[in-house]
């Protein structure tokens, strides 16, 4: 309960750190998936904190704060339409609160990245914000603001400081369903050999993602004390030495694990070390934190090895991060807390009993109220198709526009017209840019030597056909026509069978004999004053070859 304008204060600057989360989890999902996905991720980012936003000021703030019926559930301050600035206290937490749910919201958001439809991941931020998250929170956390409407584990004395549990494990939970029944983005997992590593749009962009979490998460847990005072120094001490314990644990990890400094492993382990000592950041000590921190990652690794055996596709790996990191800080208070702190009364076995339950219960919770909203929703709806997945959701989704995929446009034209005279745009100053002038080379000397091709074989004495599978004939050169005594233009289109009975070959010829590809075959033909073979070469996978030498 904020008290004093001091602590108003310092819950409105909290409150400002952690929505530098949302930026961050921008940084972090768009530089960690395919940059022709990285504009729909980072459209997803800020969307689905607006949906949070509205959603939970107007019903779910109630539902998780409001005056308790039963424990289950909150039954007011919806909307708080009359709370006027006279109610500022009221009005700070409503705001810190809204940065906590879209946290939650957020963490979906690149688990499912490269593969959802942007309409289906906004309605389910809208599940989420509305339903999932404040009915949990509302058992866990129900009567931070009113202390007579305390929900049913907060009763039986658990404890989830900052929302180890109550905000990452719940999105964690989330997200695994949702990857669960959407699938794995194409090609991730093949039939033969390990899967594949998807690149990284800009892992630079990843790890600066990374570390505006950790800045932000200074508001995260110091600003769960709700008042300045002397706790808050030692939060954000813990919140620091967990952070870098997670960092130097997952690299470590990546090293032992795949042979090399993974810098996913890096970026990861700085995440699983701040989630795990989320919950109990007021409660442990310093070397307490330590440890966490470093389990946190250790246990994030874990966690992301055996869903890659299971064929889980989780884009950022926020699913080992969150939820398993998640799951072990709550534990965490238990078996490492200190029982002064945590001020329940139970013993540690008690308690470590209670934080247990409260991880079976979100789980459990959270996966039902998943697949009711994904049983709700069609499969066309959920996930965008093949053709989409492959051109990226960039286009697919938002129609937006990039340098690249002008040039591979510019390109793709190019090779279906076959008109090797035309060049693609060339931007000054960009990498793009250096591309198309190099592709632009490169076709400027194709189109040299193709040109010198075309008029040796058109001067060569050597008859040359080229016809398609079905054996019909696309074209002649000049020394076919005269060795055929036709006219390319009569030629062209008709059967290859048929020209050449027209042009004296005796014998019946097998027409799929002729045109199956990796045969051979040697025809021997005369007209007056002439005597010339024709034999079938090598075939082309569009068309096949057919190459006549004169012979008097």
């Amino acid at each position: 309960m904020l008290s004093s304008p001091i602590d108003l204060l310092w819950v409105l600057l909290c409150a400002g750190l952690v929505f530098v989360m949302q930026a961050g989890f921008l940084c972090l999902e768009s530089g960690l998936t395919r940059s022709k996905n990285s504009i729909n991720v980072a459209a997803k980012n800020m969307a689905d904190f607006s949906v949070a936003a509205l959603l939970f000021w107007l019903i779910g703030f109630g539902l998780m704060f409001g005056p308790s019926a039963g424990g289950w559930i909150g039954a007011g301050l919806f909307g708080l339409f009359d709370q006027l600035p006279d109610e500022p206290h009221l009005l700070g937490f409503v705001l810190f609160q809204v940065m906590f749910c879209a946290t939650a919201a957020t963490i979906v958001s690149g688990a499912v990245a490269e593969r959802m439809r942007f309409g289906a991941y906004l309605a389910l931020s809208a599940w989420v914000s509305l339903i999932v998250y404040p009915v949990f929170g509302h058992w866990a956390w129900g009567g931070a603001w009113a202390p007579g409407a305390r929900g049913w584990l907060a009763e039986m004395g658990f404890v989830d400081f900052a929302g180890s549990t109550v905000v990452h494990s719940v999105g964690g939970w989330v997200a695994l369903v949702a990857v669960w029944r959407i699938g794995a983005r194409a090609g991730r997992f093949p039939a033969d050999g390990p899967p594949p590593v998807i690149p990284a749009g800009s892992l630079p962009m990843a790890m600066l993602g990374a570390l505006l979490l950790f800045f932000g998460w200074l508001g995260f847990n110091g600003g769960s004390t709700l008042a300045l005072d002397g706790r808050v120094p030692g939060i954000l001490l813990h919140t620091t030495l967990a952070a870098a314990a997670g960092a130097l644990a997952g690299l470590a990890a990546g090293r032992l694990l795949h042979g090399y400094f993974e810098v996913m492993y890096l970026i990861n382990g700085l995440i699983a070390g701040l989630v795990a000592i989320t919950a109990g950041a007021h409660a442990l000590s310093a070397p307490a934190a330590v440890f966490t921190g470093a389990i946190g990652a250790w246990v994030m690794a874990w966690a992301n090895e055996r869903l890659l055996r299971r064929r889980i596709d989780d884009a950022v790996g926020a699913i080992p991060a969150h939820l398993a990191a998640g799951v072990w800080g709550t534990l965490a208070v238990g078996l490492l807390g200190d029982p002064a702190l945590l001020g329940t009364g139970l013993s540690r076995a008690a308690q470590i009993g209670v934080q247990a339950l409260g991880v079976v219960v979100c789980g459990v919770w959270c996966v039902l109220a998943t697949l009711a909203f994904l049983w709700l929703v069609r499969e066309r709806d959920l996930r965008v198709t093949p053709d989409e997945e492959r051109k990226g959701l960039n286009v697919a989704e938002h129609g937006a526009r990039t340098e690249l995929i002008e040039l591979l446009e510019a390109m793709e034209r190019t090779r279906q017209g076959g008109d090797l005279s035309q060049r693609v745009p060339e931007e000054d100053f960009t990498e793009v840019g250096q591309i198309a002038r190099a592709y632009n080379r490169v076709m400027q000397a194709l189109q040299a030597a193709t040109a010198n091709t075309v008029a040796l074989v058109r001067e060569m004495r050597d008859g040359l056909l080229t016809f398609r599978p079905d054996g019909t004939l696309v074209s002649l050169n000049p020394g076919a026509e005269k060795l055929l005594g036709v006219p390319a233009t009569a030629a062209v289109g008709q059967p290859l069978v048929h020209v050449l009975r027209e042009a004296g070959h005796a014998l019946p010829i097998d027409s799929q004999r002729l045109t199956h590809p990796g045969a051979s075959l040697e025809l021997r033909m005369a007209r007056p004053g002439a005597r010339f073979a024709a034999r079938r070469g090598a075939s082309h996978p569009a068309r096949t070859r057919l190459a006549a030498a004169a012979r008097r």
